[in-house]
């Protein structure tokens, strides 16, 4: 792939979880897909992302930084949500946070393989700190 190719078919990724079109989900990720380490399997990794959108219905993937030097990409993602209960082990509880999440993909075949991701949990604690102190 080139790194158009790679951002363009990073750019439909994306847009396909945005839409919620998890049958597509193949189409863009490997069957032996990784997160984090972990062998998830493309079963496992949309168990993991309809999770996410159950815990978070409003949550919308909106790319801020994205770099691609094929085999990888790089992207910056940022988050305006209100997560229905706990979050990453914080009272969230309905209250509108903003945040990032910094993710690496690898890509084999044409396909995400690999994925370590990063969430900003220290800006979701300080948006929590500041709300209790209002």
């Amino acid at each position: 792939m080139t790194q158009d190719d790679l951002a363009t078919a990073y750019r439909d990724y994306i847009a396909c979880l945005n839409v919620r079109d998890w049958d597509s989900l193949g189409r863009f990720v490997h069957r032996d897909v990784h997160h984090n380490g972990v062998l998830l399997g493309l079963s496992g990794y949309r168990h993991m992302l309809e999770s996410d959108v159950e815990q978070i219905p409003d949550l919308v993937f909106d790319i801020r930084i994205l770099i691609a030097t094929p085999p990888r990409l790089a992207a910056r993602l940022w988050f305006d949500v209100a997560p229905k209960a706990d979050f990453l082990g914080l009272p969230v509880n309905g209250r509108r946070v903003g945040f990032a999440e910094n993710v690496f993909y690898e890509f084999r075949e044409g396909l995400i393989r690999e994925v370590w991701s990063v969430v900003d949990k220290a800006a979701i604690e300080a948006q929590l700190k500041a709300d209790e102190q209002r």
